[in-house]
């Protein structure tokens, strides 16, 4: 597994790391039980805090992606595909409403707005 922090990211680095974990396992690349390195490891080898580790383990056990055996570690835990995809579509709507409110108040098009989404999708 690999985690990258970015010092110019605006996103605080627990956020960095949970938001990279989450992808890996919505993407299958963390398998359900793959265990995940300790606090601590992982601290180390992304020269941060064991504080902020701990958090962004936190924030991912609350979410359900992960499940933490005291003494053993954590570990990825069974993901439920259909629930995590309704949870990503509400979070796109909710970002999409607020993308068409901006739009409107600056007067937007409807044809400009998918225009600036079809270029931004295809990258």
């Amino acid at each position: 597994m690999q985690i990258i922090i970015s010092n110019s990211s605006k996103e605080p680095f627990y956020e960095q790391i949970t938001n990279q974990i989450k992808a890996s396992i919505l993407a299958g690349e963390l398998q359900e039980g793959t265990a995940l390195p300790s606090i601590r490891q992982l601290a180390k080898d992304l020269h941060i805090s064991v504080i902020t580790t701990k958090r962004a383990y936190e924030e991912l056990e609350k979410a359900g992606f992960i499940y933490s055996i005291v003494g053993k570690g954590s570990f990825v835990a069974e993901q439920n595909l259909e629930v995590m995809r309704e949870k990503k579509l509400k979070a796109i709507e909710e970002q999409l409403n607020a993308v068409i409110t901006n739009s409107r108040e600056i007067g937007l098009s409807l044809d400009d707005l998918q225009h600036l989404m079809k270029i931004l999708y295809e990258g």
